[in-house]
């Protein structure tokens, strides 16, 4: 036991007296969730949008300002004649157009309806998309504020409830994913050149005559990146209950017990990256193109797996980012217990023992 402590304190003096090693673990997981849970969001918000506004009259006047009053728009111009409305759009200067008739109070007078067209830029559909429901939605309130008290023959009202998130923060969903990508990159990139590091060193030799089993010296590589792993875990997790505003509704040691599961994980896929690598350049390759594609892609919080064709969606299966993203995503949001994600939790376990194991096999006791 005095030998593994021995050469978990020499891994840690070896981090701690590299800078550049100490800003990668302990300040980029910081920045990143700061960038990440500030910029990665599907909320469209101050869309520059313009009105041909063809009524001129009081309600027409009165629907422009409730669309500008919204934090969704911000009114860039009025348009003359409808053939402004491409030229607008050439110019980058509106995602949005609205355009409102000429009859628009006449036909809200005598009617009761009236027609709106809304033009908007697709070369982005889902912002297009984002775009036109929100002013739907501007409009329809509109429309029952002009309505009042009064109550039309067959009207349907429809009642929406959103469960977990009904303010539609992005951070909502962004936060879990860069939690799991954050830590799966971290962990991975910089165990995977430790032992590499130790051969290019020409410290490898020294640890092989030792007389510590290669599983001691495996897990004594890991053990000083799993504590400091922690930490990033807990800054993590104060950064977005504090800073980015997104709850812990569920159980914080069950979540913080997944997030060292997961942290295990990554340290072990790290470490068998470090055992089969001949260098420190193709470790860290392997690290960052090989796990931050996939865990962008199959994790399910930028890409719906659900819409992926079925060979994509058994390929995402590997990805261990995707599960641990499920498991933050209900203890986090939905503040679920153990019961409803175990299944996640062993598909982890699987993972941890099968990468380890396996880094454990390619462990090279010859240099030769």
């Amino acid at each position: 036991m005095k030998q593994f402590l021995s050469f978990v304190k020499k891994e840690f003096y070896h981090i701690w007296r590299d800078r550049r090693t100490m800003f990668i673990l302990l300040g980029m997981p910081i920045i990143q969730i700061i960038i990440f849970g500030f910029a990665l969001t599907n909320e469209v918000k101050d869309s520059k949008f313009a009105v041909l506004d063809q009524a001129k009259d009081a309600s027409s006047a009165s629907l422009v300002q409730q669309l500008n009053a919204s934090n969704y728009f911000d009114l860039q111009t009025n348009l003359r004649s409808y053939s402004d409305i491409e030229s607008a759009f050439r110019k980058g200067h509106i995602k949005l157009a609205v355009v409102i008739p000429a009859n628009f109070a006449s036909d809200l007078e005598h009617f009761n309806k009236a027609q709106v067209q809304l033009v908007a830029d697709a070369t982005d559909p889902n912002v297009a998309s984002t775009l036109t429901n929100y002013a739907t939605a501007v409009i329809m309130d509109y429309q029952d504020r002009l309505l009042q008290d009064r109550k039309l023959p067959y009207t349907i009202e429809t009642q929406t409830r959103m469960l977990y998130n009904p303010q539609l923060k992005g951070a909502y969903n962004f936060v879990p994913g860069v939690m799991a990508m954050v830590l799966l990159l971290v962990c991975t990139m910089m165990t995977a050149i430790t032992i590499v590091k130790e051969k290019e060193l020409g410290t490898m030799e020294v640890m092989l005559v030792s007389p510590l089993q290669p599983l001691k010296i495996v897990l004594a590589k890991a053990v000083p990146y799993l504590l400091l792993s922690m930490v990033n875990i807990a800054s993590i997790l104060l950064l977005s209950v504090f800073v980015l505003d997104v709850p812990i509704n569920g159980s914080l040691p069950l979540l913080v017990g997944e997030s060292i599961l997961f942290t295990l994980v990554s340290l072990s896929l790290g470490l068998l990256i470090s055992a089969g690598s001949g260098s420190q350049q193709t470790a860290m390759f392997i690290s960052l193109v090989g796990m931050f594609l996939p865990t962008v892609m199959f994790s399910g919080f930028m890409f719906p797996i659900e819409n992926m064709p079925k060979p994509l969606q058994v390929i995402s299966n590997v990805v261990p980012a995707k599960w641990f993203f499920i498991i933050v995503r209900s203890v986090m949001i939905k503040g679920v217990g153990l019961a409803s994600v175990w299944k996640e939790t062993l598909v982890l376990v699987g993972m941890l023992l099968f990468f380890l194991t396996m880094a454990i096999k390619n462990f090279k006791i010859r240099l030769a």
